[in-house]
């Protein structure tokens, strides 16, 4: 079993997938900030690749992809960073990132290298299913990547079904069809979270966008296994000093 398996296995709900910029705030923090998260209670670390073009992203994570480029972060990098991971991250890791970079990359020598240095799967919201299914599904399968997919309030209830099925690891239900740190009224998105809750899905649900402290990470527990937390993470961290002390009051908020 991946360790994603693994954890949905021993926990039902309240998952907590927290997310990060790598090389953010500063070029060497990526380790850092991924150690204080896990110490702190998340039980999922996504890892943003920062790219000049984020669309799903919103301000907040923007302008964290902006400084961590500015700070010189890359994909050889991050790689580099990660080689060690191992020794003292034990959660699963997920990369979340844009094709673009990837390509450029190759792809093959991408998806060999995470699996190198231990990341469990890979959220890539500008890859469209059509070209997963003919391209690129069974490479990710060879490297034992878990692809997540996400789906909105707009999907349709076949397609959620077919994303649902190729999907592994997790299904990614954004909360709202703006970008990430919009403000969510979660009593307005429960109808949609309830019908994704009836759906008998392949896999556990966790919910993202709009999600920032207690309130809002009991209320989509409600309807899924757990919930993504990245913008308001993000400008903790803008604003404190410390990302160990940053991080503990953040996610102590949250978890209470």
């Amino acid at each position: 079993m991946s360790r994603l398996s693994n954890l949905f296995d021993q926990q039902k709900n309240k998952v907590l997938n927290v997310y990060c910029t790598a090389g953010y705030p500063k070029l060497q923090s990526t380790l850092e900030v991924m150690q204080s998260v896990q110490k702190h209670g998340a039980n999922i670390i996504e890892l943003g690749m920062p790219y000049s073009d984020p669309l799903a992203d919103g301000e907040v994570i923007q302008q964290s992809s902006q400084i961590a480029l500015e700070n010189g972060m890359t994909i050889s990098i991050l790689f580099d960073q990660l080689k060690e991971m191992r020794k003292t991250i034990h959660i699963p890791v997920v990369l979340m990132g844009y094709l673009n970079p990837i390509l450029q990359f190759g792809i093959e020598e991408f998806c060999k290298n995470a699996k190198e240095v231990g990341i469990d799967g890979l959220i890539l919201p500008d890859l469209p299913l059509f070209e997963f299914e003919q391209q690129y599904g069974n490479l990710f399968k060879k490297y034992g990547l878990d692809f997540i997919f996400l789906v909105t309030p707009e999907t349709k209830v076949d397609r959620i079904l077919k994303l649902d099925s190729v999907s592994a690891g997790f299904l990614y239900a954004v909360s709202s069809s703006a970008t990430t740190g919009k403000d969510t009224d979660f009593n307005k998105v429960a109808h949609y979270l309830q019908k994704l809750q009836g759906l008998s899905l392949k896999n556990p649900l966790l919910v993202g966008f709009g999600i920032k402290d207690k309130a809002s990470f009991e209320a989509v527990n409600q309807y899924a296994q757990g919930a993504i937390i990245g913008s308001a993470y993000i400008k903790a961290l803008s604003k404190g000093n410390s990302i160990e002390e940053t991080t503990q009051n953040f996610l102590k908020q949250v978890l209470g």
